[in-house]
């Protein structure tokens, strides 16, 4: 893991105040320097700075891959030390892994699929299973009840948690300009005085239309927010335990809902039980400056689901192989 970044009062304050809300305005990145007495072309030298340096590993939406129609999948691996190089590499190869991590247990690699069909998902798991030899281990997910990433520089609770709300409605129906508009900016916004501008100039989009699709994609839960992405290691949060609960089937739901409001907790998900010896159907990713911090945190989650929890494991994080978002 990588050492915390020192970052001075102000690129701290804009990665706090700037996890969400990105003002789909004329001139946004001048709209929103105001809260902090920046030009537009300041608040982009500093958004610049940050990604160079790492402490962003994105600005930009972030999208929703099943509501675009598509597929997340949570798989693992067991791989032999010796093939683990190997393994990864031919793993990230393939441009439906988005994030891969190493984790400390028997499953020791697991990474997320994201397709734009389940048909897609299969091929991916068919492919990995083919070039490595191994079997793949899918967890599908079964309902979110909290993503953020909302980590702030020196673990500053005075800013709340930005809330993702899981909306039940039909997804909304995507044309080919929607798309264009997607693949354009799935790395990120251009940091530019006129970023619709140049979006509609990339996508051959009437003036004005960059952004009414976005904040329509905003409104239907296509995009989950608009705003930097952190990096939680280089702001100093060396942990990162993904901590997975055999919770009782009737009371999953409403212990989901409490863990993901914890502060500590960034996912929350219920999951497919699998495996015979993986029981555990509750997941939910811890951070922290430390693997004690986070053990401590897991505990007090542990206690918090009450009898109703049989019993849990927390997979450490202990090195990212490949960390890349949506792809499409």
């Amino acid at each position: 893991m990588t050492s915390p970044l020192v970052l001075d009062t102000l690129d701290a304050a804009i990665i706090a105040g700037l996890q969400g809300g990105f003002p789909l305005q004329d001139t946004p990145y001048e709209v929103a320097g105001q809260r902090w007495g920046l030009s537009g072309s300041q608040l982009q030298q500093r958004l610049a700075a940050l990604l160079q340096r790492g402490v962003l590993t994105r600005f930009g939406p972030l999208y929703q891959i099943e509501r675009m129609g598509g597929c997340f999948l949570l798989a693992a691996l067991a791989v032999p030390e010796a093939r683990y190089d190997a393994v990864a590499a031919q793993v990230n190869a393939l441009p439906a892994v988005a994030h891969n991590y190493r984790r400390e247990h028997t499953l020791n690699m697991w990474f997320v699929l994201a397709t734009t069909s389940q048909a897609g998902l299969a091929e991916a798991m068919a492919r990995i299973q083919t070039d490595t030899g191994l079997p793949v281990y899918g967890f599908p997910k079964l309902r979110e009840y909290y993503v953020g990433m909302q980590l702030l520089p020196g673990g500053d609770s005075a800013v709340g948690r930005q809330t993702v709300t899981v909306t039940d409605r039909p997804p909304p129906v995507l044309d080919d300009a929607d798309w264009r508009l997607i693949r354009a900016t799935q790395a990120g916004l251009p940091l530019l005085d006129a970023p619709w501008a140049a979006l509609e100039d990339t996508c051959q989009l009437a003036p004005g239309e960059a952004c009414r699709r976005l904040a329509a994609l905003l409104a239907g839960g296509v995009i989950r927010r608009i705003g930097v992405v952190p990096n939680h290691y280089a702001l100093g949060y060396g942990a990162n335990g993904m901590a997975v609960f055999d919770v009782d089937d009737a009371a999953v739901d409403a212990l989901g809902t409490l863990l993901g409001a914890q502060p500590e907790v960034s996912h929350c998900y219920r999951r497919a039980r699998q495996l015979p010896s993986w029981r555990y159907n509750l997941f939910a990713m811890c951070h922290g400056a430390s693997h004690a911090q986070v053990t401590a945190t897991v505990n007090r989650l542990r206690g918090l689901l009450g009898e109703a929890c049989g019993d849990h494991q927390v997979l450490f994080s202990s090195r990212i192989l490949k960390k890349t978002g949506l792809r499409v």
